[in-house]
């Protein structure tokens, strides 16, 4: 009976799903993005930043706050030493990824703004436009990386060390 499982396994089952919309919503949104922006309809583009921004909000950003909360607390409750140095480097990774996502976001919010305002005036997207989706793509690597080696480490565990 699922009302019989113990806090760890609730806390382990929260860890995985969060970690699971943080990546899956991050790849699925990034494809949606770029793919529109290649196509370069403008109207597309419009709705597809639109859309992504609000992801970012309504499943990104709550998951990444559970990812760190959930993760320490299993390491804690699982007897793990916190400062055990694969964790640290999952740490690492994931501030790394952080510090990619928090610009990304602001790029995608001054992507959808332009593209917004293209719709509205009838004109062309603007070269800022072109420059926020550049920076856009380029942060978007580290950030990916990041998570596979992280998801590479929390199966491993300290059998890479």
């Amino acid at each position: 009976m699922i009302l019989s499982i113990d806090s760890y396994l609730w806390m382990k089952w929260a860890h995985i799903l969060s970690s699971t919309v943080l990546f899956g919503t991050g790849i699925g949104t990034a494809f949606q993005m770029w793919s529109a922006h290649l196509r370069g309809d403008v109207r597309g583009i419009a709705i597809v930043t639109r859309n992504v921004v609000l992801a970012d909000w309504l499943f990104t950003l709550p998951a990444g706050i559970l990812q760190p909360i959930t993760g320490l607390a299993l390491a804690m409750q699982s007897g793990l030493d916190p400062m055990a140095s694969w964790l640290v480097v999952t740490y690492a990774l994931y501030v790394l990824a952080f510090v990619c996502w928090v610009p990304v976001v602001v790029l995608q919010i001054r992507a959808r703004d332009l593209a917004a305002h293209a719709v509205a005036t009838g004109e062309p997207l603007p070269p800022d436009y072109y420059s926020a989706m550049r920076v856009w793509f380029i942060l978007g690597w580290p950030a990916f990386a990041a998570l596979i080696v992280i998801y590479l480490l929390m199966v491993a565990k300290a059998d890479l060390w």
